[in-house]
């Protein structure tokens, strides 16, 4: 899998993938729909921030390609490529804890503080890795 030149695309399967790990220079898309909501990327070698309606729904720092993004209340699952230890935030449900999963390997449980926002971090490379939260 490569980069998303395009900053956000909709999948086959009605997944999202997004980001550019590559990029010197930001890369913005806005007001991508799907859902019914409003989705927004900001991504390059640094940073990549995805958005719906206003609200953070993943950040990976440094940058990073996200392929088939798929979220729901009880499970987030995605596949992920970057260049090397990658610190993810998530959005997710307030106060819940979840089982962090990397490449089938139970990583452990990881809670969502105040807001629903939760870290964890993970090796990437050029291969993407499989990321699998699942709340409890």
């Amino acid at each position: 899998m490569a980069v998303i030149d395009e900053g956000i695309r909709l999948e086959d399967n009605n997944t999202i993938s997004f980001g550019n790990y590559e990029r010197a220079e930001k890369l913005k898309v806005e007001n991508f729909e799907f859902n019914g909501g409003l989705y927004k990327v900001r991504t390059h070698n640094l940073v990549t921030r995805f958005s719906k309606d206003g609200k953070l729904v993943l950040e990976a720092v440094p940058g990073a390609a996200v392929f088939n993004f798929v979220s729901d209340p009880k499970k987030t699952r995605f596949k992920a490529a970057g260049q090397g230890q990658t610190q993810f935030t998530l959005e997710l449900e307030d106060d819940a804890n979840y089982d962090l999963s990397v490449d089938g390997l139970k990583i452990g449980t990881v809670h969502a503080r105040f807001a629903g926002k939760l870290s964890f971090s993970a090796d990437l490379g050029d291969s993407p890795v499989e990321i699998k939260l699942v709340r409890k």
